[in-house]
């Protein structure tokens, strides 16, 4: 087989580090890659949302398999195009990644179906909205309403904090069409958990708990990132809350999208929050979380491009979906200042040196390779992750890995993992 990758970051290298396990794949091209991808797979310069490039590559490549990463070219409709010219691929169509690409429908959604989830409201114009806070206990969320590449939730703890987050997604537009709308959402406490699952639109196969780190700082101080780090599986998972899930969220949720008419095949991704009120909802995606990726597949007994081609068939449940009973953690390297202000094109090294663990992978997100070398070419840089048969020697494991890589301003935390001993 043919198979190509669409996307540029850690998960898509995690993708194609998995899928070239796969004895049935021949070639893999990733689209537009990065340096870390090309050591596995050929990178072909065609960004992830020019959506007529992929679908001419595709063709004329003959590729068998397309696996589209990011959020961006499902929520234009990727899958869709490549389907229509007889392409098969995998991830959600259109119609069925709007679950993701839109706040204020997938918080409808919920509400309609009676899937657990937070109190909210949405609004499309700024004064309603402006009033509204007026009224609202305080602290909660503002979010626009689309792709905002993670970073669309301003958490306000007073009036003046959300009316300036409205005026910034509403007015100002700094995440452009994306604030159209805005949600106004109650603020819950608890601890927050992802499952990703596999879906053929008929079966759900829930992959196993992770928790991810989305400060920038230790003890989950400062500004949200992308994430600085996970670990799976969480303990705070237990079998009667993936139970409940099932039952209460997992499976009303494939229902209720063919209910309304938007069969989803591909990976959902739940952002679930434990409350001392019972599991809720926070958000869903259509695709492969990151970095959650960089810890569930390695821990994947199966063959993914037989998963794959099952989702694609509509015929999972043929499928046995297995675990190693190990733990994972990955934990990012970034660029000095991320996510705000950063500088690229410090050399990294170090990489090499572990490169004959078992145990230990470096999965590269923004970096670029040049004569042999690699230098740094984004916020998030790389995602260390290492195997242990348990967390505190995944842990240990996972920093010793990291503590072997070096570049000009390199920041990651010294904290990853602690929450799941």
């Amino acid at each position: 087989m043919k198979v190509l990758v669409v996307g540029g970051g850690g998960r898509e290298h995690t993708l194609v580090w998995k899928i070239a396990q796969s004895p049935r794949v021949e070639k893999i091209y990733c689209a537009p890659g990065n340096g870390g991808i090309s050591q596995q797979a050929e990178c072909v310069p065609i960004k992830d949302t020019d959506i007529d490039g992929i679908v001419e590559f595709s063709t004329t490549n003959k590729i068998d398999l397309v696996v589209v990463g990011p959020d961006d070219p499902l929520a234009a409709g990727m899958v869709d195009a490549l389907e229509a010219a007889g392409i098969r691929a995998f991830g959600p169509n259109k119609n069925a990644a709007i679950i993701e690409y839109s706040k204020a429908f997938s918080k409808n959604f919920m509400k309609k179906y009676g899937i657990p989830t937070a109190r909210y409201e949405a609004f499309d114009n700024y004064d309603h909205a402006i009033e509204y806070l007026k009224h609202q206990e305080y602290p909660l969320y503002v979010k626009a309403d689309g792709l905002a590449r993670g970073k669309g939730a301003i958490f306000a703890q007073g009036f003046d904090v959300a009316a300036s987050a409205v005026n910034d997604i509403m007015v100002r537009k700094v995440f452009g069409s994306s604030g159209d709308k805005v949600v106004i959402e109650e603020c819950l406490t608890g601890v927050e958990v992802t499952v990703l699952a596999f879906t053929d639109g008929k079966t759900i196969v829930p992959m196993v708990g992770s928790q991810d780190h989305k400060t920038v700082f230790d003890n989950d101080v400062g500004l949200n990132t992308g994430g600085m780090g996970t670990f799976a599986p969480s303990k705070l998972y237990t079998p009667e809350v993936a139970d409940y899930c099932m039952k209460n969220i997992y499976e009303p949720t494939i229902a209720a999208l063919n209910k309304e008419g938007r069969k989803f095949k591909g990976v959902l991704y739940f952002g679930l929050i434990l409350t001392g009120d019972g599991v809720k909802v926070i958000e869903y995606n259509s695709r492969f979380g990151d970095p959650e990726t960089q810890v569930v597949l390695p821990l994947l007994k199966n063959d993914l491009v037989d998963i794959f081609e099952a989702v694609i068939d509509e015929r999972l449940d043929e499928i046995k979906v297995e675990w190693e009973n190990k733990a994972a953690v990955c934990v990012v390297a970034a660029s000095g200042g991320y996510p705000e202000k950063f500088e690229k094109g410090y050399e990294i090294k170090g990489i090499e040196d572990l490169a004959n663990e078992t145990d230990i992978m470096v999965f590269h997100a923004g970096t670029a390779s040049k004569d042999g070398k690699y230098y740094t070419n984004g916020g998030r840089v790389l995602g260390v992750t290492a195997l242990g048969p348990d967390m505190a020697q995944a842990i240990d494991r996972a920093y010793k890995g990291i503590g072997k890589i070096s570049f000009t301003d390199m920041h990651y935390r010294k904290d990853i993992g602690k929450k799941g001993l």
